[in-house]
């Protein structure tokens, strides 16, 4: 039986729009994670069968396959390939199951997966604005004019109850999160520092629920969705090397853990936002697992409401969720940000001796991946 392992996975701190990584290419930021990934791991890059990667704005600089652009900006083999998926802010997590799904079939031994997107360089809402991306017909079906991620998360909000302070405070807790995981150091071993930038850049230290407060509503005047309860814009990019135990042992690897299971599921386009849930379910039902035997969750922060209102349905404790804290605190590098949660998942597993661990992401459209990582 042929299984799917992650050897090791890597990432790049992650930049602020417009900050320390933008005047990066997009090839180029993959080209960096590929080539540190190698170096950690002493990989021979014309083994590799294929590479996966993930990538949502695929226009200018990201256009043209930016997975095949960064493995000939890595200096790689001309034969190795790579194909760039786009599952929206699921694509790298998406680039996973794909690779895995080719390592257990038979059809690849060695795979990288992962993603990259800069949105410093990209059109906000090119490819997932108000109306353009869906069809008359689609809209139609739903009775609406228009499908927004942002007033998606405000339609989150009022369906579990969720008040504004419950988001700042959830909010401010994830830069709290995040700078005492940086601070004691649970980054260091995953991240490929470029450009002088060796630490995440979005991190604003002292964040509250009282300076959060006077943040202007960003969807509806009387809303409760601003940029403080929202992840941020940004760039970066993540990978992982993939394979199985057998050549893992062959090749003198120790993995750090196992696939165990990879679903993927739609949910109501309008809402857009709750994929999680279902996808989450489907996830613990086919693995035969119980949502108690997970030891760490990481939940998008695409939107506060996202990660709590999924808490609200499965009932795990806070100190489970989002540990390290998460995207309102370091930002959400679209296609990027699937295989920089599973880095930052399965580096923490390993770290705090985790079995199991369960990472999911909504997804524009209504969708939303699932994974079970089992430690090694």
């Amino acid at each position: 039986m042929r299984d799917a392992v992650i050897v090791d996975a890597v990432r790049t701190p992650i930049g602020k729009r417009n900050g320390s990584l933008a005047g990066i290419h997009p090839g180029d930021l993959s080209a960096h994670v590929l080539t540190a990934l190698a170096g950690r791991t002493g990989l021979d890059p014309a083994i590799v069968d294929d590479v996966v990667w993930g990538c949502v704005t695929q226009q200018g600089d990201q256009s043209g396959n930016v997975g095949r652009v960064g493995v000939l900006a890595a200096g790689w083999p001309e034969h190795v390939p790579a194909t760039t998926v786009d599952r929206k802010c699921g694509s790298a997590q998406q680039a996973v199951a794909f690779a895995a799904a080719g390592v257990i079939a038979g059809h690849y031994d060695v795979a990288i997966a992962g993603g990259v997107e800069s949105m410093s360089r990209v059109v906000m809402g090119a490819n997932v604005g108000d109306g353009a991306p869906y069809s008359p017909s689609v809209l139609e079906r739903y009775g609406v004019e228009r499908m927004n991620q942002g007033i998606g998360a405000e339609m989150v909000a009022e369906k579990w109850g969720l008040t504004r302070g419950q988001l700042d405070e959830y909010s401010a807790r994830s830069h709290a999160r995040t700078a005492e995981a940086a601070d004691a150091g649970a980054f260091e071993g995953q991240l490929a520092p470029i450009a002088g930038l060796t630490a995440d850049e979005g991190l604003r230290r002292g964040s509250s629920i009282d300076s959060l407060a006077g943040l202007k509503p960003a969807f509806k005047p009387d809303g409760v969705i601003h940029a403080g309860n929202s992840s941020q814009i940004s760039d970066g990019a993540g990978a992982l090397l993939i394979t199985t135990s057998e050549q893992a042992a062959q090749r003198g690897w120790t993995p750090l853990a196992r696939i165990h299971t990879t679903v993927v599921t739609g949910d109501d386009p309008v809402i857009m936002l709750t994929g999680p849930i279902p996808a989450t379910a489907k996830a613990l039902e086919r693995s035969g697992l119980g949502i108690e035997e997970i030891g760490a969750f990481e939940v998008n922060e695409a939107f506060a409401p996202v990660p709590l209102a999924w808490q609200a349905e499965f009932g795990v404790r806070d100190e489970v969720l989002n540990p390290l804290g998460g995207a309102i605190a370091v930002g959400h590098p679209l296609g990027g940000s699937g295989a920089i949660l599973m880095t930052r998942l399965v580096h923490h597993m390993r770290d705090q001796g985790i079995r199991y661990g369960l990472q999911t992401m909504c997804e524009a459209g209504g969708m939303a991946n699932a994974t079970i990582l089992e430690l090694l």
